[in-house]
């Protein structure tokens, strides 16, 4: 390989050995951990007094199953939940909708109705975990399903925690399970901020999410870059609501993908942390601390994990989730090494899981705070990344913002091309993997992957029926009339589809009743 080529290989230039002379003058590597601007983490403490917390990303087939695999990871030791729901779900439609059939519990849990959702947190008391729960379009109506499943458990909504993924940008960037039109969306997002900051105190009601514009293809700075773009227009989007900053930004958290280049990971992760304080400050001047202090879930990155020779990802998996702890996450899962071949199987869940206690009670990274700080390479990769990422939210900007840039295609465009210059690099042979171009073998077997049951889709759709039948419906009824005035309104829309909830109807029917509101979005080429 050209040795030029390797050291500017990850977009940011790289010098054989760094010294105290690489570092510029405004170099971010000091400061205290747990002051501002939180290079070397938001806690003064970090990991010494507590862990992070291991926050196994779960979700497959029925409701039932899901739970029981929620549970194992409980008593095996995980400390939060993360839910992960089926196509159809993520796009609003219910398990016996048409456009469902062939995707019902694939990718993750099939939730059509309030009885789905008490399934799913069967015997699992709500005020105890946290619960994250990776949905964007629909994010309101799990949201509800989730708050009132906690009311039948006696738990009222100020004391249930966790976080809602929300984060609707995104989607239209580099995810694509979106619904509605950009405006109407956002709008949803508001009303949550809003309906949250007084009556579900403790809930994270956006996770803004670069891990999915990393594994489009992005590069590090571009995930960063794009990210707290996305941040900047919600902010924005909800003061001109009227919502005060300080009512809303303590609790906006951040999702984050972590690769196998160690250090780069490491002092992305930093900056990321320098810029969000600094940005909120230069543009809003909060009074609270925590309006400014970014906070994250990092998940390890699946478009690295590979179907040739599987357990190499194991150690994939290690060095990211290593790097993440060096970084300072905040919460953090760990994938199986089997999921390019297919959904974990309890046995790959569990050494996933083992890996990130490995790195905790083993590896002596969390016993001291930053352990990577005072590094001229860490430091000095720490603020070319911060330069980077802000020339492009420069460029960002100056096509009007985020949701602008979003509509005119301009995130799609370049990720694309990121990912074409990878991907035209690992055919090169200017960047290599394990067991895909060099050290290839052949492999006569694959492991074990865990299935799904062939019937569940007519099983979800009998229950579907039977909710149908035994609810009161013209409550239900009366729920989705309300809700759909209350769309054409400027009311705050939570509160209705709270009801609608709790008259038992669907996900598929209030995401129905805002689509006919809304209409549906369909989105420029990219090219």
């Amino acid at each position: 390989m050209d040795e030029q080529a390797r050291r500017t290989l990850g977009g940011l230039p790289l010098e054989l050995f760094s010294t105290s002379a690489s570092l510029s003058d405004d170099h971010h590597g000091h400061g205290e951990p747990g002051s501002a601007p939180y290079a070397r983490g938001i806690h003064r403490t970090m990991y010494t007094q507590r862990r992070w917390t291991m926050r196994q990303y779960a979700g497959f087939s029925s409701a039932s199953a899901t739970n029981e695999r929620f549970r194992l990871l409980l008593e095996r030791g995980q400390k939060g939940l993360s839910v992960a729901f089926d196509l159809p779900t993520q796009l609003g439609l219910d398990a016996d909708d048409p456009l469902s059939m062939g995707e019902v519990g694939r990718v993750g849990v099939s939730i059509s109705t309030l009885e789905d959702m008490r399934e799913l947190f069967h015997q699992i008391p709500l005020d105890k975990v946290s619960t994250s729960m990776t949905i964007n379009a629909p994010a309101m109506v799990l949201l509800a399903m989730y708050i009132v499943v906690a009311e039948e458990q006696g738990i009222p909504s100020e004391a249930i925690s966790g976080t809602i993924q929300n984060d609707i940008l995104k989607e239209y960037i580099a995810r694509g399970t979106y619904i509605f039109p950009p405006e109407p969306s956002m709008r949803l997002i508001s009303d949550i901020f809003e309906y949250c900051a007084t009556n579900v105190p403790r809930w994270n009601t956006i996770s803004i999410s670069g891990y999915h514009i990393r594994e489009a293809g992005s590069t590090a700075a571009q995930e960063l870059a794009f990210t707290l773009a996305n941040a900047l227009q919600y902010v924005d989007d909800a003061i001109s609501r009227g919502l005060d900053v300080d009512a809303f930004a303590p609790r906006l958290s951040f999702f984050f993908n972590c690769h196998n280049d160690f250090f780069e990971e490491v002092a992305k992760f930093r900056a990321a942390r320098v810029l969000w304080h600094d940005l909120m400050m230069e543009r809003y001047a909060p009074k609270n601390p925590k309006s400014s202090m970014l906070r994250f879930h990092t998940q390890v990155a699946g478009v690295s994990l590979t179907a040739q020779q599987p357990l190499n990802n194991i150690a994939r998996v290690t060095i990211q989730a290593l790097a993440a702890v060096c970084g300072g996450t905040q919460s953090l899962h760990t994938n199986s090494y089997d999921e390019a071949l297919g959904l974990p199987t309890e046995s790959s869940a569990t050494v996933a899981l083992r890996t990130q206690q490995i790195i905790a009670e083993e590896s002596g990274a969390a016993d001291v705070v930053d352990p990577l700080g005072g590094s001229y390479h860490v430091e000095r990769l720490t603020t070319l990344m911060i330069e980077e990422v802000r020339a492009e939210l420069d460029r960002i900007d100056s096509k009007g913002g985020a949701l602008k840039a979003v509509e005119a295609g301009y995130q799609q465009r370049e990720i694309h091309k990121a990912a074409f210059a990878h991907q035209r690099a690992l055919e090169t042979g200017m960047r290599n993997i394990v067991g895909v171009n060099v050290h290839t073998m052949d492999e006569s077997a694959s492991p074990p992957v865990q299935t799904i049951d062939a019937d569940l889709a007519r099983a979800q759709e009998a229950r579907l029926k039977d909710v149908r039948e035994n609810r009161d419906e013209q409550r239900t009824g009366q729920a989705l009339m309300a809700l759909e005035e209350a769309s054409h309104s400027d009311k705050n829309v939570m509160p209705f589809v709270l009801e609608a909830v709790r008259a038992e109807a669907t996900v598929g029917e209030i995401c129905g009743v805002l689509r006919k509101v809304f209409g549906e979005y369909t989105p420029p080429s990219g090219f």
